[in-house]
């Protein structure tokens, strides 16, 4: 069994940086899940997919995987594109390329 240890992307709807700071550590799945009969439910066997944990550097995670025998895998952290500039940037008067229709 896997791991992967990532740090989260920012929420694309909201500008703050909250839950991107950690690195976090999942187990990939074993086992697919399935649809119970009954209710119609998605269930799975793998009790790990359950099992999210937090770390504050990547070494940290890196050290608990090894310290209790988990291979894992590490994305690389994700990068932010650049924020374009607001609206009203387009009307100013020192802008470096003259605004046209």
């Amino acid at each position: 069994m896997t791991a992967r240890i990532f740090r989260p992307a920012p929420n694309a709807m909201q500008s703050g940086r909250g839950n991107s700071k950690q690195w976090v550590l999942v187990h990939e799945p074993v086992a697919p899940k399935a649809i119970e009969p009954l209710m119609g439910y998605t269930s799975s066997t793998d009790m790990r997919q359950q099992v999210r944990l937090s770390f504050d550097t990547l070494e940290e995670a890196e050290a608990y995987a090894q310290r209790n025998g988990i291979a894992y895998s590490v994305q690389p952290e994700h990068i932010p594109t650049p924020k374009r500039s607001s609206y009203p940037d387009n009307f100013r008067s020192d802008r470096k390329t003259p605004w046209t229709h």
